[in-house]
């Protein structure tokens, strides 16, 4: 028996993973795939049992993961996101999710077929719109607008006050008829809010303290954040129940905005936490199902997805959202944005058991329309989400643009290049007659610090999937490529190889300190320098099958140092020193580095004289 739980357990955690990865390499949306890769595994062949595997620990291990996810989404909320959207997230949590509640109901009620309690908890659970499903959607989307961030903040605080008013509805249908209820229900819920709040405010305050006073050593500081998380939430649960996922949402937001001390370290943590544990949620909540539950869903179930996506979420949006800053396309974007996720699984399976222990099996019922509505808006929104953004103009077919750190000659001359073949260009600095050149040349620049917190509030990232960071600096250098390993990962961070003093070593900075090495590794700032002051250009080369990229080498009177790879499909590649060798071919396009001859003579010079100097 054990041998049979720790090879379940295994496959999950390596199907989930894997498909999370199969999700980013063939570019499409991770959930829909697990969700696919669970049924197979579960309902469809039998191999997968989660019930079996984990038995009574399957809840609080769903519980906990949540909490987690949770806390890590509420550390990712900016409060000066809120300067922006505040108004239209504060509408959406409140009269957006009472309408989302009241019409669901009426709609559950009029196409499932279910008794009126049964339809008013199903649209109290429905109020939850999914951060696990959100999140990994708007990373793949990128889109920009406030739209993104009014999408974001709903998602997280939704999960725990939709939580929270479903469980006071569970409680009120064992109670007794909804009719018997009174006021005591508003008395609850204001309780569970102000406890969930509560403690998540001293669980924030303890761990920026912990940290602020440096009472745990570096090595401890994720593993103790961890703990105090799941903490928070099992007392909080205790107190009050179900609001341990707002105390968690709560103590990230806090912990995430405070000026103490750093925690972005915490914050990748529990990123590459997140990773693994939604990979298992999805895995295991499709393979939950069983064939006879879902063959018992019918047309109905699917008018239901239907007009809970035709016309319930518009219908939240655009009455909670009016008076509001949000533009007419942000409004169509969020109201195309409302996939539900695990927290919604969990906690009807929670309540469809709780409810058939009282005698009222037609609960059972709840757990197949739920997976159907989680693989219906999944579905949808995961697939169409990305073509409305595009075709609404807040989000590009591809990232292949560049962010160019430095505004220097060098940096104008590639974004010259790189703008004539069409792909979009942002160049930072702080030297501001490089940045005033730039904008002068037609270019997209800005007069600010690459690291600085409002850097990206002045920048639209959008189409932009690397970071290009040709300063002298090579210190500022590294940090850019640190600061946005998260946004563009570690293959989409570059910078110029370091000027190594005569006498140093080779190993001036650490790989994991820095971004990938561009071009060459002797092509330094100090030795580009010299070659533009030599009559160097940054040149586009088109080649065929007449003129190839070995012609384009040996014709070339001078030195040619190849930069970017441009396909015909407009991918854009990086040449980088000591990688994966790029291999062009006829109808690439080469952006290059040609030195004449006559100036490599004299920046051969000129490097010799300054050595010796």
């Amino acid at each position: 028996m054990s041998e049979d739980i720790l090879v379940g357990l295994t496959a999950i955690i390596v199907l989930g993973v894997f498909v999370q990865w199969l999700g980013w390499r063939i570019r499409v949306p991770a959930i829909l795939l697990l969700l696919i890769a669970g049924f197979l595994a579960g309902p469809v062949t039998g191999v997968l049992r989660p019930d079996e595997i984990l038995g009574d620990l399957l809840f609080p291990i769903v519980s906990i993961s949540v909490a987690i996810i949770l806390f890590e989404g509420g550390m990712s909320l900016k409060i000066s996101e809120l300067r922006q959207s505040g108004r239209a997230v504060i509408n959406l949590v409140s009269i957006g999710l009472v309408i989302t509640g009241v019409l669901s109901a009426l709609a559950a009620w009029v196409f499932l077929d279910l008794s009126l309690e049964m339809a008013i908890l199903l649209g109290a659970i429905l109020t939850v719109t999914g951060p696990t499903v959100i999140g990994p959607l708007l990373r793949h989307i990128r889109p920009s607008g406030n739209g993104a961030s009014v999408v974001k903040w709903e998602g997280i605080l939704n999960d725990p006050i939709g939580a929270i008013l479903a469980v006071l509805v569970f409680e009120a249908i064992v109670a007794g008829p909804l009719t018997d209820i009174d006021l005591a229900i508003g008395g609850q819920f204001l309780f569970t809010i102000f406890a969930g709040a509560g403690v998540g405010l001293a669980g924030a305050a303890l761990m920026v303290l912990m940290l602020h006073r440096y009472w745990v050593p570096d090595f401890m500081e994720e593993g103790i954040s961890l703990s105090l998380v799941v903490l928070v939430f099992t007392f909080a649960d205790l107190v009050a129940e179900e609001s341990g996922l707002l105390a968690v949402t709560v103590m990230g937001i806090v912990v995430a905005n405070q000026r103490f001390t750093v925690v972005n370290h915490i914050l990748e943590f529990k990123e590459n936490l997140r990773v693994v544990l939604l990979s298992v949620l999805f895995i295991v909540l499709a393979a939950r199902m069983e064939i006879d539950q879902l063959s018992s869903l019918g047309w109905g179930t699917a008018a239901f997805v239907a007009v809970l996506i035709l016309l319930i979420r518009p219908a939240a949006v655009f009455l909670s959202t009016m008076r509001t800053n949000l533009t007419l396309r942000d409004k169509i974007f969020v109201s195309w944005m409302a996939p539900r996720g695990i927290v919604a699984a969990a906690v009807t399976a929670v309540f469809a058991i709780g409810l058939a222990e009282e005698g009222r099996p037609e609960a059972e019922r709840l757990v197949p329309i739920m997976f159907a509505i989680i693989v219906g808006t999944v579905t949808v929104y995961g697939l169409t989400a990305p073509l409305l953004a595009r075709r609404l103009g807040i989000a590009s077919h591809r990232s292949e643009g560049v962010l160019l750190v430095g505004a220097n000659r060098f940096a104008r001359a590639i974004a010259e290049q790189l703008q004539r073949l069409g792909f979009p260009v942002a160049l930072v600095d702080t030297n501001r007659n490089a940045v005033t050149a730039a904008s002068m040349n037609g270019m997209r620049a800005f007069y600010e610090s690459i690291i600085s917190d409002s850097v990206l509030d002045a920048i639209d990232l959008q189409g932009i999937g690397k970071l290009v960071a040709v300063t002298p600096n090579d210190h500022v250098n590294s940090l850019a490529a640190l600061h946005y390993t998260e946004a563009f990962g570690r293959t989409g961070v570059f910078q110029l190889s370091f000027h190594v003093p005569q006498g140093m070593g080779e190993g001036v900075v650490a790989p994991e300190l820095r971004g990938r090495i561009l071009f060459h590794r002797n092509m330094t700032f100090q030795e580009i320098s010299r070659r533009l002051d030599n009559g160097a250009t940054v040149t586009s080369t088109g080649l065929t099958d007449q003129f190839t990229f070995a012609d384009l080498i040996s014709e070339a009177e001078g030195d040619v140092t190849p930069l970017f790879l441009v396909s015909p499909e407009m991918d854009l590649a990086v040449f980088v020193a000591n990688g994966d060798d790029l291999s062009p071919e006829p109808g690439d396009t080469v952006i290059s580095l040609v030195t004449p001859r006559e100036g490599i003579r004299k920046s051969r010079s000129s490097e010799e004289a300054s050595q010796r100097g």
